[in-house]
């Protein structure tokens, strides 16, 4: 287990590494931010002062060292438009995202592994069928659509639910979070279903099919012949086995669920890191674009790690794979 986490971590710091140049070369390479931070009644002597303090006199390939240095240290730059650490910025948002985030994956999987489970051990059955055409709709529905749609119907017609904000908040640990809250849940139920839907889908097809997959196998039928219980089969050999592809696949879409909720930031106003980095495009404030994004690759590489782990515990042959 030792080696194969310590291969993991090498792999891991590679990654990181080599995603960091790409950013970094990447977002630099986009667009000219002093056009847009200096006034252009600004005389040259003006304009060069300013383009020494944003550090952009610097040939790109020693800006990439700089920024480097800085960023072992935990200093991704400072925000050209905020004037403040841009990490700290984001952290500001990030508990926002996240919570939402954990939400919607918690929410797919709650409700996506029931459905997929009965789907699975019943496939003729009329709801088995009507589960899957929802599937169908789950995938292919447009998100800000949907969140639309949440919004008349549950905060403007039914008057159940609030549209838009996260509501009351509770500190803890110096960050304010919604789901402490009666008020904050309330605000949280409409942005997390609507982030979550694409994410049930596939919870429900992937459990459907290992099912289908494993009810077939040698060890089923076995114990089948033991004359253990339907319940004790379905919860301990087979769902135990189904899990590896679903901690898989719902560990990285959790990545990408963080990455990718602009959209429902967006429309239900959620002040979360989404907000910031739309605003950060529109501004070329590179800093915060720079740092935000390699948050998002330090969060994929950290969930990457945690589900390998995973997958070893639940598999222990992926370990022995890694030994030879």
């Amino acid at each position: 287990m030792t080696v194969f986490l310590l291969r993991r971590l090498i792999q891991a710091a590679a990654v990181v590494l080599a995603m960091s140049l790409l950013v970094f070369l990447g977002v630099y390479a986009i667009g000219d931010p002093v056009e847009i931070l200096i006034s252009p009644e600004a005389d040259q002597i003006e304009r060069e002062r300013a383009i020494r303090a944003l550090g952009l006199d610097l040939p790109l390939w020693q800006q990439y060292l700089v920024f480097l240095g800085n960023a072992l240290k935990g200093d991704l730059g400072r925000s050209f438009v905020f004037n403040e650490p841009a990490l700290q910025l984001i952290l500001q948002r990030m508990p926002a995202t996240l919570e939402l985030a954990i939400g919607a994956t918690i929410a797919a999987l709650l409700i996506g592994l029931p459905l997929g489970l009965y789907a699975g051990l019943r496939p003729n059955a009329a709801l088995s069928k009507g589960i899957m055409a929802g599937s169908i709709l789950g995938f292919s529905l447009p998100t800000f659509w949907v969140g639309l749609m949440l919004i008349m119907v549950f905060a403007v017609q039914l008057g159940w639910l609030p549209s838009t904000g996260r509501g009351e908040t509770a500190t803890v640990l110096g960050m304010r979070w919604s789901f402490l809250t009666r008020d904050g849940l309330a605000h949280m139920v409409m942005p997390a279903l609507n982030l979550s839907l694409f994410k049930i889908s596939l919870v429900v097809r992937l459990t459907r099919a290992g099912v289908r997959e494993t009810m077939l196998m040698d060890f089923v039928k076995f114990a089948r012949a033991k004359g253990l219980s339907p319940a004790r089969i379905t919860l301990v050999h087979v769902l135990r086995n189904i899990l590896i592809p679903v901690v898989t696949v719902v560990g990285l879409e959790f990545g990408g669920t963080i990455a990718f909720s602009v959209v429902t930031e967006s429309v239900f106003a959620w002040p979360g890191m989404g907000k910031l980095i739309i605003d950060s495009i529109n501004l070329l404030d590179r800093p915060v674009m720079v740092a935000y994004l390699m948050v998002i690759v330090l969060m994929f590489v950290a969930i990457n790690l945690v589900v390998d782990i995973a997958y070893s515990l639940l598999d222990p042959r992926v370990r022995l794979e890694a030994r030879a």
